[in-house]
């Protein structure tokens, strides 16, 4: 488990890191160009996981086939999940480019907006690209060949600060591009990352006498549903857990900005905790999905039990973090008296929702290799929306309990979401043992 979750969860440390490169090094240009990248980014990465989400469907379909042993079924879920990237393609950078044109109408600062805009519609370039990693990551991962996405995304990275630094400033004889130069290197970055995986697709089943392309498979409507229903809950609850989050941030932008300051650093090292059982939760969507294939619903439940506990214990210990060090955390990001007065204290109530944060999306892994993809979305639904937020603005706007009120309300919808996964996944756990 542990093998299989470590170069997962650098993998995702990986995709964070993209993003602050980015950031980073348009730095120097100035704050407007800091909110154009941020923005764009923000606005770009909306209908991008929703189609990164429909692909997670592969988690459960090709580790089911590889338990099986069944190596040419694998390659076929492959072969849609090309197929299906290529489907989503347009319409997501349809939808991507309408908010690139709409955001110069929102209000927004327009030496924001207008970087923000060119920023956007070059990124949206690399969509298929993005896609395509996104579905042989998971064939990969189905497989039990992770390391190679840990080097992928380290590579991708070095390649991205190195264009950065070249396109943005205008180095080595290239013309300085500004917030355009970085657009241009995330999605030569991301022609790489697609292209190494599928790369190294092709030479590992060729290697192991099974290769890739010699009988690859045409498109298959029934295949494509099937992938499609596994993964449209999976992206629904991406999406309903990204939108709870994306809108305690926008509520925060209505306090003092101090409160907003605050909930942002605050955010950011929840977002890196949750980086861990994130990957964990994969390794627990592949080995679950193993046994279930080869039909060992014991090793089903001990893979799953067994990522709970590392993606338990690993958050336990980022919550004593949380509240034995708040006030170096927060120093690290910045000295102003305000912010560190009201810092610990959002950190604080991030340690009380760690072990429920863990249980979640470990629990949300583990289930997806059993093949449940809907309880996951109707928990976050749930969970976030019909308790956790409406509460945390009730206290937050109407009992004027602030940004500690917007987190508390967040809290309770990590609690629900965890009992309500972990009870679904001991009921279906047990269920599949019962019934092999």
């Amino acid at each position: 488990m542990i093998a299989l979750a470590v170069p997962v969860v650098l993998s995702e440390l990986g995709w964070m890191a993209q993003g602050v490169v980015d950031t980073i090094m348009v730095g120097k240009l100035g704050p407007a160009a800091i909110g154009a990248v941020a923005l764009g980014n923000a606005v770009y990465y909306t209908p991008s996981l929703f189609g990164i989400g429909l692909l997670l469907g592969l988690d459960t379909l090709v580790s089911q086939a590889y338990g099986r042993r069944d190596h040419d079924d694998c390659h076929r879920w492959l072969a849609q999940g090309v197929y299906l990237s290529c489907i989503l393609t347009l319409p997501l950078m349809a939808l991507a480019a309408l908010a690139a044109f709409y955001l110069t109408h929102f209000g927004i600062n327009p030496a924001v907006a207008v970087p923000a805009k060119s920023y956007l519609l070059l990124l949206n370039l690399a969509t298929l690209p993005l896609l395509l990693y996104g579905g042989t990551r998971r064939y990969l991962q189905g497989v039990g060949q992770v390391r190679v996405i840990t080097v992928t995304y380290i590579l991708a990275n070095l390649l991205n600060w190195a264009g950065n630094w070249v396109l943005i400033y205008g180095k080595l004889g290239f013309p300085a591009l500004g917030v355009n130069g970085s657009a241009i290197s995330t999605c030569i970055a991301r022609v790489f990352m697609a292209a190494a995986l599928l790369g190294f697709a092709w030479r590992y089943e060729r290697k192991r006498g099974h290769p890739l392309f010699r009988h690859w498979a045409g498109p298959s409507a029934e295949r494509l549903r099937s992938l499609v229903r596994l993964g449209a809950p999976a992206a629904g609850q991406i999406l309903l857990e990204v939108g709870a989050w994306n809108l305690s941030t926008f509520s925060a932008g209505y306090l003092a900005p101090v409160d907003l300051a605050t909930h942002s650093i605050a955010l950011n090292y929840a977002s890196i905790t949750y980086m861990v059982p994130l990957g964990v939760s994969a390794a627990a969507a592949v080995g679950v999905g193993h046994a279930v294939g080869s039909n060992d619903p014991g090793r089903a439940r001990r893979a799953g039990w067994l990522a709970l506990a590392l993606g338990s214990a690993f958050m336990l210990l980022a919550a004593i973090v949380f509240l034995v060090a708040p006030v170096p955390l927060i120093r690290l990001y910045t000295s102003d008296p305000r912010v560190l007065a009201v810092g610990p204290g959002l950190l604080w109530i991030a340690a009380a929702f760690q072990m429920f944060d863990g249980i979640q999306t470990v629990t949300t892994g583990a289930l997806r290799g059993l093949g449940e993809t809907r309880a996951p979305m109707v928990a976050n639904f749930i969970g976030y929306w019909i308790l956790g937020l409406p509460l945390g603005l009730t206290l937050c706007f109407v009992l004027h309990r602030g940004i500690f009120g917007l987190w508390l309300g967040l809290t309770l919808a990590l609690v629900i979401i965890a009992l309500i996964l972990l009870r679904r996944w001991q009921i279906d756990s047990s269920r599949f043992q019962a019934a092999g």
